[in-house]
């Protein structure tokens, strides 16, 4: 086990708090495997009716998955580290999407990359004045993967590819008018509110129903017609081209968002408005992270990620070179080969 993360329990309820503040709770390999652990424990145990999960203490749930240990291993172990990182995360977001107990995730604050990924299978995703959740790996070469194909892709409107190709941060209100949150709850009732989920761990659903306030107009709301016009395609050439005729009549959110999508890596652009289109044809959780996991085993040794994170996170430039450097050099066959089949022995297989 780990002090980065808090395992405990309370009653009939089972407590996971994230506990690395200093890195806004960004997941390591010791955390997912204490956090399956546990799970695993509860599942068994029937005194345990419910799990909470947030974080300890900061501004954020968590931040996403250990990305400087990611780029360490592309650069120095040919990926192999990184691939058994992925491998064992990816079996804990699909040990808690099929989760039969309640698990209720507090997503206060930041929520980003592996932090969706272990939010969004909850049955219960409270938002709060504080949340700021996006899935931004275009902008460092890696793709929304913990899932995010599967969440984003069944998202009305095209929600889900803007936010996969954009890496547009959603607050709390945004969050519940999306669907991606369950619940908005004012950050100042959350400990009476997980109180009473641990007293009464049968009435969750209505304990957060309850009359909390009105929350916030969602930002997004206004912006959906052009995000349902401009980012139809699946072709991220026809998004672009979309994006440009509207800056031509003189559109400035057009211009905002040609401008940001500029800052992105092409392949992963591609790639992601694939993974999408790929996912919302499948019928099994398990399915979707298998094609996840063929994309991550590929896109983590590429080009695109380890000078992305050296340009966003590292040295913290921004002036990442992408290698296809353009849309139109990010070929077919590329994207192809990004989603083929891994051998037989080394295809992800949920527990």
């Amino acid at each position: 086990m780990t002090d980065q993360v808090l395992i405990s329990t309370d009653g009939p309820i089972g407590r996971i708090s994230l506990n690395r503040p200093k890195a806004i709770h960004a997941l390591t390999l010791d955390m997912c495997h204490a956090m399956s652990a546990a799970l695993t424990v509860w599942a068994a145990d029937d005194t345990i009716k419910a799990v909470i999960l947030d974080h300890s203490e900061g501004r954020g749930f968590c931040a996403g998955g250990d990305i400087a240990f990611l780029r360490n291993s592309a650069l120095n172990d040919g990926g192999v580290s990184g691939r058994k990182f992925f491998h064992d995360e990816y079996q804990l977001n699909h040990q808690m999407f099929t989760y039969e107990k309640p698990i209720v995730a507090f997503m206060d604050g930041i929520t980003m990359g592996g932090g969706v990924g272990i939010a969004l299978p909850c049955q219960y995703r409270v938002a709060t004045e504080n949340t700021r959740l996006a899935m931004p790996e275009t902008g460092i070469g890696l793709f929304p993967d913990v899932g995010g194909g599967w969440y984003l892709s069944r998202l009305g409107g095209r929600i889900g590819q803007f936010l996969a190709l954009t890496g547009a941060r959603m607050d709390g209100a945004e969050c519940l008018w999306s669907g991606l949150a369950t619940h908005y709850v004012p950050s100042e009732m959350l400990d009476d509110i997980k109180a009473r989920i641990t007293e009464k761990p049968d009435r969750i659903r209505g304990i957060l129903s309850e009359p909390v306030g009105t929350p916030p107009e969602a930002r997004i709301e206004k912006n959906a017609v052009n995000i349902a016009r401009h980012f139809a395609s699946d072709t991220y050439e026809d998004i672009l081209a979309s994006l440009e005729a509207a800056i031509e009549e003189g559109d400035e959110w057009a211009v905002k968002e040609r401008d940001t999508l500029g800052t992105k890596s092409p392949q992963t652009c591609k790639v992601a408005l694939r993974q999408l289109a790929q996912s919302a044809q499948l019928a099994d959780f398990a399915d979707n992270m298998q094609m996840e996991y063929r994309i991550a085993s590929r896109v983590l040794t590429r080009p695109d990620f380890a000078e992305g994170v050296r340009a966003v996170i590292t040295d913290k430039t921004n002036d990442p070179k992408w290698d296809p450097a353009t849309p139109e050099e990010v070929s077919d066959a590329l994207i192809d080969e990004i989603f083929a089949p891994l051998p037989a022995d080394e295809e992800w297989k949920p527990l």
